[in-house]
Formats: C-alpha cells, sequence, structure tokens
C-alpha cells in the first residue's frame, strides 16, 4: 500500500535544472533507490530526511511534502 504522504519530488527536481534521481540523492544522503521509492510515495521518508530533501531546494517542507487521508 502506498504511503499517505505525497510529495513534489519530481516536479522541483525539474525546476532545478532536471536535477536527476542520482543527484539528489548524493546531495541529501540517501540512495537513489530511496528517492525513487519516495517520488512513487511507495515510502515515507523519516522527518530528517524530509527535511533535507526541502533544504536541498530551499523551500520549506510543506512545498515538498503534504498528508493525503
Amino acid at each position: 500500500m502506498a504511503a499517505p504522504i505525497r510529495n513534489r519530488l519530481r516536479e522541483l527536481r525539474f525546476h532545478a535544472g532536471e536535477m536527476t534521481q542520482a543527484e539528489l540523492a548524493l546531495k541529501v544522503g540517501v540512495t537513489r533507490q530511496t528517492i525513487v521509492a519516495i517520488e512513487k510515495a511507495q515510502y515515507a521518508p523519516s522527518l530528517e530526511v524530509a527535511f533535507r530533501l526541502a533544504r536541498a531546494f530551499d523551500v520549506g517542507i510543506e512545498r515538498v511534502f503534504w498528508w493525503e487521508e
């Protein structure tokens, strides 16, 4: 079952010069596979990783993630 936490990672990567999943993973300190799973909403990141992802794009966490019930 997919996580109820949705995200805009793909959109943010596109607007960041078409950043690759591998580049984002390196910047945040996770594997590319983790980025893939988060983007597909198959995995909800830890709070620390969520903040690191937001910081990678210089946006607030709520710009990257939202809760879907």
